[in-house]
């Protein structure tokens, strides 16, 4: 399939063929359903993925990072629009079908909008380039888990090692059971080592009132304890719950990031 900027090309080196060449999309790409391109416009690339994590501009607020299924449409407008015209359009467009606007730079033609869990955020140049990202929030899989040999050589350099893959929804102190690989990895470094014994320490961000933050984590501790305990048979006075609330973050707590850091599980040498 002949992209666009390559049918550009032969029109404008074929100048007496130019009504019989049309435009075509990128291969593979197409509109989103939940909003029509702009009439004459062209796809010159798109971007799809399952799992994503996108910031959306909310100045003068913080960006807004938002995790799930991530779509990038870029566009070529034609030359006939001006980009006052495409502004209006998309940003009416959306305003009728019910967003509502977290940020908008007015003629610039930048904007966010949102709708329950899915984000959209558009971009016009004044070069003729649109491009709208599109997200719908869904909670990134956890992939990666600590395994062993990492937990037991920070316990060893450190005295002690964050376990990550250890979740829960929030407010909650139930282990989500996507936390088995996580927990087996403990089970693994405790069976390697009998006499290894340690507190497990819940932390949390500083979002939320400082009692609620410390009840919330030491439950969460006392979670991981009475599974490693009851199901895979680790012996209970190996094992100290305790809940350091908000008191030992990581990074700091100004950024989604950062915030997500200190929501963590470590094992500390006893």
């Amino acid at each position: 399939m002949m992209k666009a900027t390559q049918c550009l090309l032969l029109c404008l080196a074929t100048p007496f063929v130019v009504r019989t060449c049309t435009a075509q999309d990128a291969e593979g790409c197409k509109d989103s359903p939940l909003i029509s391109r702009f009439p004459g416009s062209v796809i010159t690339a798109c971007s799809d993925k399952a799992d994503d994590v996108f910031s959306f501009t909310m100045s003068p607020k913080p960006q807004k990072k938002i995790e799930g299924e991530f779509h990038r449409i870029d566009y070529r407008f034609p030359n006939a629009a001006s980009k006052a015209q495409v502004v209006r359009n998309l940003n009416t467009a959306l305003h009728r079908a019910g967003y509502t606007f977290d940020y908008d730079s007015g003629d610039y033609g930048d904007f966010t909008a949102h709708m329950g869990k899915t984000w959209i955020q558009i971009e016009i140049s004044g070069g003729g380039g649109i491009r709208e990202t599109i997200v719908t929030e869904t909670q990134l899989k956890q992939e990666v888990v600590a395994d062993a040999a990492a937990l037991s050589s920070g316990l060893s350099s450190n005295g002690h090692a964050v376990v990550s893959g250890i979740l829960f929804d929030t407010g909650k102190a139930e282990v989500k059971p996507e936390s088995a690989p996580a927990l087996e990895e403990i089970v693994k470094l405790l069976k390697q080592d009998p006499k290894l014994k340690v507190y497990v320490v819940g932390h949390t961000d500083n979002v939320g009132a400082l009692p609620g933050n410390i009840e919330l984590s030491q439950r969460r501790a006392a979670a991981v304890v009475q599974i490693l305990s009851a199901k895979y048979g680790i012996a209970a006075n190996r094992l100290q719950p305790f809940g350091n609330g908000p008191y030992a973050p990581l990074s700091s707590n100004d950024s989604d990031d950062g915030r997500a850091l200190n929501r963590r599980v470590e094992l500390v040498k006893q």
